[in-house]
């Protein structure tokens, strides 16, 4: 992945936020250290804003499309109540015995919930509200994640979706591949939906936040 921050800003602003626990350290450095694509890991910093988002919304129910070796589910963990809970998508059996090993070393760990297997049909069971929906899963399908995360949500919920700057490549025309193309799909329909207010920001590789308008919005 393209450092689209200047890695010594990017240090900086992890240096002044909220620190990872002990437990989030270690699982991201076993992923780092065991894992092929170790670069697919939510970082200390991301983690961070994901918590703070999770905190500001007062979530207690999370559900994460997507979740790789769990640091990201981890994170939303920590954030929310003891009674609260996370149910995280993975079609990755090796992956998501990593964030088991993990887990079971946190106090937060029991409040974590994995489904496996694809995660559009996932969502297509499940009920909700959520107060959070993290997107970070198959690029392609994003879009069809969007829809059905956003019938899912709270009302003063979030939906969060990550990689949607894509190493920058969005800004490429024509699309250089399927993946950027969803994404700038995406990206379009959100912008254009005015049944939501969003805010795309620079952290990482770029995160879409989503709430859905109210009835004064």
């Amino acid at each position: 992945m393209k450092m689209l921050v200047a890695p010594e800003i990017e240090a900086y602003a992890q240096a002044h936020s909220m620190p990872e626990s002990d437990v989030a350290r270690a699982l991201r450095e076993d992923t780092q250290r065991t894992m092929a694509h170790a670069q697919m890991l939510v970082g200390p910093l991301e983690g961070a804003f994901l918590k703070m988002m999770a905190q500001l919304v007062g979530a207690t129910r999370v559900l994460e499309i997507g979740m790789f070796t769990g640091y990201s589910a981890l994170c939303f963990a920590e954030a929310i109540p003891a009674d609260g809970r996370v149910i995280t998508c993975e079609i990755d059996e090796t992956s998501a015995a990593l964030g088991r090993t993990h887990f079971a070393n946190s106090p937060h760990g029991k409040k974590i919930e994995i489904r496996l297997g694809p995660a559009l049909e996932t969502m297509r069971e499940l009920a909700g509200p959520f107060d959070v929906i993290f997107i970070d899963a198959d690029k392609v399908n994003y879009l069809n994640y969007y829809r059905r995360a956003f019938d899912l949500l709270s009302p003063t919920g979030v939906i969060l979706i990550d990689n949607v700057l894509w190493d920058g490549e969005v800004l490429m025309q024509p699309p250089p591949d399927e993946k950027t193309a969803a994404i700038q799909e995406l990206n379009r329909t959100v912008a254009s939906d005015a049944r939501v207010t969003a805010v795309l920001v620079t952290v990482r590789d770029g995160v879409l936040v989503i709430r859905k308008k109210g009835p004064a919005s």
